[in-house]
Order: C-alpha cells, then sequence, then structure tokens
C-alpha cells in the first residue's frame, strides 16, 4: 500500500508547484541579512525600501526594545521549556500581561505564542453548544480556522458569517439567530478591526450598537490596528472614540506594531481569562512566550505610550503615501490605515509587478489567490513611521516607472 500511495502523493505536489510556476504565481521567499527597518539588507539586491512589512511604528529594531530582548535572554534563557501551568509562569510574563491590560484599559490579558493560537484558544474555550458565532466574510484565516476548529469541537455550537461590513446583513444574521431554537446560548460577534487585505477598518459603533440590541458579546481582532489606529495607538476603537470596556474581548499580536518579533493575546475580562488558563488548549498543550519576546513587547508598548508622536508621524507618513500613489493614477482602496492595497486584479500581474519594483529597489508583495478572490490581486503598500519622505519617494519613482 505505501509504495502506490507515495507517488501519487509526490506527483500531485510536482503538479501543484509546476502549474504555481507557470502561472507566474509562484511565490519566492526573500533573504532578509539584517534587523527589520525603513530599508533592509536583501541578498542579491542590496539595500532596499521596505514597504511590505507590519512594523508600523518602527519599533521592531528600536535600540531600547533590542537591549529588553537581549536581557530578558540573559535574565530567563530561552524560555520555560514546557507550558506554564506544569512548570510555572515567569515574571516576565506577568509584566507583559499586566501591561497589555493597562495598554488597553481592560482588567486581564493573557499570552500565546502567536495571534494565531490566540484566536485558536478563545472560541474553542469560551463558546459552548448553544452559542452561535457570527463573523464577518473577511476576517482573518485565524479567526476562520479558529470557528472551524470550535464548532468541530463542540458538538451544538453554530456559526454564521455576514457580507463585509454590512450592518444590514449582520442585523439579518442576529435577528435569524434570535429565531433559531438552536441558539440557546450565547451570541458572539467577531470581526477584525482592520482588515488586512482591503486595509479598510471595521464600523465598531454599529456593530456595538446591534449587539447590544441583540444581546451579543464582541470580540475584536485588532492586530492590525494596534499601535496604528486612534490618537495613542490603542486600536481601531480609539479611532471611533470608544472606550474599551465597549468592546468584550479583543485579540491582538506582538509581532507587528508592538514591537515585531512574535506572540499574541487575548484582552478582556479577568474571569474569562481565569477560563482561558484553566481550559484554552493552547494554553495547556503549548510552550509560553519566549521570555526575549515578552520582554521586547513590554518595552515596545512602554516606548508606544511615552512617544504616542509616533503614531502622529506614521499618520503623515501615509496620508503622504496615498496622496503620491494616487497622483501617479494608481487605484489604492480608500482607508485612514497603514495597509495601502494597490488593486490589479491579476494574480501574475500583482508577482511579476513586485518583482519589477524589487528590481528598483523597493521591497513590495504582490498578493493574488487565495490570500484574495480571484480577480482582486494587489500590491500591499505597507507604511511604517519609521520611513523617511525620501523613502516613500522611492516607491514613487518606482511605481512612475511602472506606469509607464
Amino acid at each position: 500500500m505505501p509504495a502506490t500511495i507515495a507517488p501519487n502523493f509526490h506527483s500531485r505536489t510536482v503538479e501543484i508547484l509546476d502549474s504555481l510556476e507557470q502561472s507566474g504565481q509562484l511565490k519566492l521567499l526573500q533573504s532578509i541579512e539584517g534587523p527589520m527597518d525603513a530599508t533592509v539588507r536583501m541578498r542579491g539586491h542590496g539595500e532596499v525600501v521596505c514597504l511590505c512589512s507590519n512594523n508600523y511604528l518602527g519599533l521592531a529594531n528600536h535600540p531600547e526594545v533590542v537591549e529588553a530582548g537581549i536581557a530578558g535572554l540573559r535574565k530567563y534563557g530561552a524560555g520555560t521549556a514546557s507550558v506554564r501551568f506544569i512548570c510555572g509562569t515567569f515574571d516576565c510574563h506577568e509584566r507583559i500581561e499586566a501591561r497589555i491590560a493597562q495598554f488597553y484599559g481592560v482588567e486581564a490579558s493573557y499570552t500565546f505564542t502567536s495571534c494565531w493560537n490566540a484566536n485558536e484558544a478563545i472560541f474553542a474555550t469560551l463558546c459552548e453548544p448553544g452559542d452561535m458565532i457570527v463573523s464577518d466574510e473577511f476576517n482573518h484565516a485565524s479567526i476562520i480556522d479558529g470557528i472551524r476548529l470550535a464548532v468541530s469541537i463542540k458538538k451544538g455550537l453554530l456559526r454564521g458569517v455576514y457580507k463585509h461590513g454590512d450592518l444590514n446583513a449582520l442585523r439579518e444574521r442576529l435577528v435569524g439567530a434570535r429565531a433559531n431554537s438552536e441558539v440557546t446560548g450565547t451570541i458572539w460577534v467577531v470581526t477584525d478591526g482592520v482588515f488586512s487585505m482591503e486595509g479598510d477598518i471595521a464600523d465598531l459603533p454599529g456593530i456595538r450598537a446591534l449587539c447590544d440590541e441583540f444581546g451579543a458579546l464582541l470580540i475584536v481582532d485588532d492586530s492590525h490596528g494596534t499601535g496604528v489606529m486612534g490618537a495613542s495607538g490603542r486600536g481601531t476603537h480609539e479611532h471611533w472614540g470608544m472606550s474599551a470596556t465597549k468592546i468584550d474581548y479583543f485579540t491582538g499580536t506582538l509581532g507587528k506594531a508592538l514591537g515585531g518579533a512574535a506572540g499574541g493575546y487575548i484582552a478582556g475580562s479577568r474571569r474569562a481569562i481565569d477560563l482561558i488558563v484553566q481550559r484554552g488548549r493552547p494554553t495547556l498543550f503549548s510552550n509560553a512566550l519566549p521570555c526575549s519576546v515578552a520582554c521586547s513587547a513590554d518595552k515596545a508598548i512602554e516606548v508606544l505610550m511615552r512617544e504616542p508622536q509616533r503614531v502622529t508621524r506614521l499618520r503623515d507618513n501615509v496620508a503622504y503615501a496615498r496622496e503620491g500613489i494616487a497622483k501617479l493614477g494608481f487605484s489604492v482602496l480608500e482607508s485612514p490605515t497603514a495597509i495601502c492595497p494597490i488593486i490589479v486584479h491579476d494574480t501574475a500581474k500583482a508577482i511579476h509587478m513586485s518583482r519589477q519594483l524589487l528590481d528598483s529597489g523597493v521591497f513590495v508583495i504582490g498578493f493574488g489567490y487565495p490570500v484574495v478572490p480571484e480577480g482582486h490581486a494587489r500590491l500591499r503598500v505597507q507604511i511604517s513611521a519609521a520611513h523617511e519622505q525620501a523613502h516613500l519617494d522611492t516607491l514613487f519613482t518606482a511605481l512612475a516607472t511602472l506606469a509607464r
């Protein structure tokens, strides 16, 4: 039997990879030979302007953030070498979790090795049979998979999807949930704060009003909004002038604006976090956040809270970039976020254009199917507070060459 199965798998794999290469959709992993910053040193290309990182505040290579990670490694070693309930919690984990809770203004938080793990934990732990989860259709893959996992584990847990950003569609889903005799427990609404591929934002006040009307709880994954949106970078809720108490639970990442290394978290009520500690499978069966990351992310949040002008600088850079791209005649999805998608429709074209930009010293990634739907391929330009005007001017020059 194995002799007949193995060739089938290998031939199928080769066929898929060959097809991707022939259609111009094969993704290449670029090698960076230095720290992440406004520019990076790339193997085979030298120094290039980096416009594809989530290093929104320029903290990934901040001296204090780097030194905090080194100090954490020296003090605690590489990590717990086990899960926290078995071998204990280092005080650096307590500090970063207290810092996250303070930053949002909520009771408690708990960290994971990634936000993917956080989204795997929150639904499968907090939701029960008879509950229903209602999700925006454009939510991040980790939310989608987290919901699928929860539904597969807890039979009788229901799910529904509403059209992206459409409050009327959400209302219809909530009306249906309340009329559904199988929904005997809690209704949960989940949305990204900032949608990573579109660069648009969720209408949190409108969603909150619907949640209040139908007695639902609201979960916001603000991985691309934290550190970016709002006057002080607290996130998408601050952008809308909302208190963090209007969001029942946040999930987010330490791997973007907040230091750029890795790690995720859930933030909200103390009772929910206590339940995550007791029952969350990623907490019970996976190692703790590496100590170096706990320390560096803690310092990154400290720097953000101390230097809110970084958020202002990022906003100014975003405005300058969006104006410059539009003047060249490219179609950019409108948004106040640091994500500037240039729509080119065809996947192979997006990948080809990204390679041409790289030849001009600009590192921008082309995204197509299956990351975005067929026909919606794009170049995703991402802006950082670390960028100088000259870096963005280099982008404009390269785009002008493509336009010609």
